[in-house]
């Protein structure tokens, strides 16, 4: 198991456009993944499930948790801390 921890910077933390990004990209891999808000304590959640990454409740400053567990989970946690740190594709998110 791998995990990678990130501060989340867009301006409305991970709504639902980013983490429908995010779900997206972690159905892609094989390995099971979960997301955790550790800033709230919410989660762990399936990170392949829209409804389950939203219901964090993740908001700008707030710090997440990625869990890769599988086959291919280094490759896992490593798109996803970057899709995570590059603010999940919305260009405003420095």
């Amino acid at each position: 198991m791998r995990i990678a921890e990130v501060d989340v910077h867009n301006p409305s933390g991970l709504h639902a456009r980013p983490a429908a990004t995010f779900v997206r990209a972690a159905a892609g891999f094989r390995s099971q993944i979960s997301i955790r808000n550790v800033t709230r304590g919410s989660g762990p959640a399936n990170a392949k499930s829209l409804l389950a990454v939203l219901g964090c409740g993740v908001e700008r400053s707030h710090r997440i948790a990625i869990s890769a567990d599988g086959e291919d989970e280094a490759a896992a946690i490593e798109a996803l801390q970057a899709l995570a740190e590059g603010g999940f594709g919305e260009a405003a998110a420095s």
